[in-house]
């Protein structure tokens, strides 16, 4: 009788615990499995949140460097010129003759030279800081009354096209392919004598030559905008 109820118990037992470890072996597989899948869920969603957020800078980017088109990618020119010079030499150019065009040429050199040393600033438009487009905007409708379009991109099919510089004359609007991908990068205003007021990124409003290397090389063309000639009548 006790051994029928030892061997009864041993049975038991043994059977308890096969269906036990089984039972516990497969509860830990499937927490393990569910703790490594969901493990996987994360990293997927904070991937594709990764990619997402990088895609979202990358757009933005784009649209920014594209919309404003002042910021240089090549290395900015560091020549300087003798600014009071080049302005006595352009104030008696013999073609102030014609005191119609002379007040409109003064009217601009007036402008010029009130923003002369202001600093550089991406995207700004005041005494504070200014961009290159935003200066050549600011003097034309200063001085003449003249709208421009904000990016040197945009003023760039203003105007009629003046391909060669040395058929510049005074108040073309002159550009240069200072970036990698926007063309052009950089717009300046052209005073004779191969010299153009701008706002340099290094050193805000200053008067530069186009003979200096930096210049000659990226020089794209230049526009002339006849609107701002005072009526012949």
């Amino acid at each position: 009788m006790n051994r029928k109820i030892i061997v009864s118990f041993l049975l038991t037992a043994g059977i308890l615990l096969i269906t036990g470890c089984s039972a516990i072996s497969q509860s830990t597989r499937y927490s393990k499995k569910t703790e490594k899948e969901k493990e996987q869920v994360v990293n997927i969603r904070f991937n594709k949140e990764q990619d997402s957020l990088q895609k979202a800078i990358a757009v933005d980017s784009s649209f920014v460097n594209d919309g404003e088109d002042e910021l240089e990618d090549y290395e900015a020119d560091t020549s300087k010129i003798d600014t009071k010079e080049i302005f006595r030499k352009v104030t008696l150019s013999e073609n102030t003759v014609d005191n119609d065009f002379g007040t409109s040429k003064e009217k601009i050199l007036m402008e010029i030279i009130r923003w002369l040393n202001t600093p550089y600033k991406f995207g700004g438009n005041s005494k504070r800081g200014i961009d290159c487009s935003a200066f050549t905007k600011t003097v034309f409708k200063s001085s003449l009354n003249f709208d421009l379009l904000r990016s040197a991109r945009e003023q760039f099919t203003q105007g009629e096209e003046i391909e060669n510089a040395e058929d510049l004359k005074f108040g073309d609007l002159v550009f240069f392919n200072t970036r990698r991908r926007v063309r052009p990068g950089h717009v300046g205003i052209y005073l004779g004598d191969n010299i153009f007021a701008h706002s340099s990124s290094k050193f805000g409003v200053i008067v530069s030559s186009l003979e200096q290397d930096y210049y000659n090389k990226r020089f794209m063309g230049g526009r002339r905008i006849e609107n701002f000639l005072p009526s012949t009548k």
